[in-house]
């Protein structure tokens, strides 16, 4: 998204674009003795969903969304960023922690909804797990059917968790999956730091062969993230990876725990505002989001 949780800088993002670390791991979604076991780093038992069997690695944390129709997500995994301001690239929305704009289905999933309100504003939701959950290395997916529309801009995405001490892009950014509404079939992937932000970021895109928009149906997006390296998934293909060479002499800023960041926003430098063909409201489906340790 390249813009930090306060609408602070101005950069946009280019249109062209085996370890883990556990040492702030919150087991996401899990209680009692799954909770435990995954916090040791050992395999989850039979309670583990099946695609521990395929990742290539151990689940340590999962948020599966599950819980009542209408419910707030887990307040203890997932807090809001809200207002407005443009968050660095002239976006439109605020952003809310309503239940109208982010909420459980009721089926396993989380709903951010972005709308146009009576009064022809924009509203949307922004969840972090800044302050209690961070990950460092491995492979960080989750499991989303994207909205769709000019205008729109869905992000699945990482920030530095030093952000507050160092800035943005000191603490780092990475992007595991953007979408802009003009591009149905394109997703991308962005690494940010100090010397190559912003339309310098190292980017990661990939277009369906068949010319599908993304929003047609659920995508698993994800990073294989390495001491060194970030390597791009989308449903479980590696796309491109990124590794410190490929930033010269500018830092490497990915060797430490970042916090996830879901949102859905509405308008900015990128994707450019809605117009007469968007239809609102729009809604991106969240199944499911978990963190592995590489085999």
């Amino acid at each position: 998204m390249t813009n930090d949780p306060t609408p602070a800088h101005d950069d946009a993002p280019s249109v062209h674009r085996d370890d883990l670390g556990r040492r702030r791991f919150l087991t996401l979604g899990l209680t009692g003795a799954a909770a435990a076991t995954a916090a040791a780093g050992t395999v989850l038992g039979a309670g583990a969903p099946a695609e521990a069997a395929t990742s290539g690695g151990t689940l340590l944390a999962a948020d599966e969304f599950d819980g009542a129709a209408g419910s707030a997500p887990n307040p203890g995994i997932w807090r809001f960023d809200t207002g407005a301001g443009g968050w660095g690239n002239a976006e439109l929305q605020t952003y809310t922690d309503s239940r109208r704009n982010s909420a459980l289905d009721g089926a396993g999933n989380l709903v951010v909804t972005a709308r146009r309100e009576a009064d022809g504003s924009y509203t949307s939701a922004r969840l972090k797990t800044e302050g209690t959950f961070t990950a460092q290395y491995g492979r960080i997916e989750a499991r989303i059917r994207i909205p769709r529309g000019q205008g729109l801009w869905p992000a699945f995405w990482m920030l530095g968790a030093d952000i507050g001490q160092v800035g943005w892009p000191a603490c780092g950014e990475i992007d595991v999956m953007e979408n802009v509404g003009y591009e149905p079939a394109v997703v991308h992937g962005t690494v940010h730091g100090p010397g190559y932000s912003g339309a310098q970021g190292l980017t990661a895109s990939y277009t369906q062969p068949n010319g599908a928009a993304f929003a047609d149906d659920f995508h698993v997006y994800g990073v294989d993230w390495r001491p060194g390296s970030v390597t791009w998934t989308v449903d479980g293909v590696a796309r491109r990876t990124v590794t410190r060479a490929d930033v010269g002499s500018a830092p490497w800023v990915f060797d430490k725990p970042f916090f996830v960041v879901l949102n859905v926003a509405v308008g900015g430098t990128w994707p450019g505002s809605p117009d007469a063909t968007t239809r609102f409201p729009q809604q991106m489906t969240v199944d499911w989001v978990r963190v592995w340790q590489q085999a």
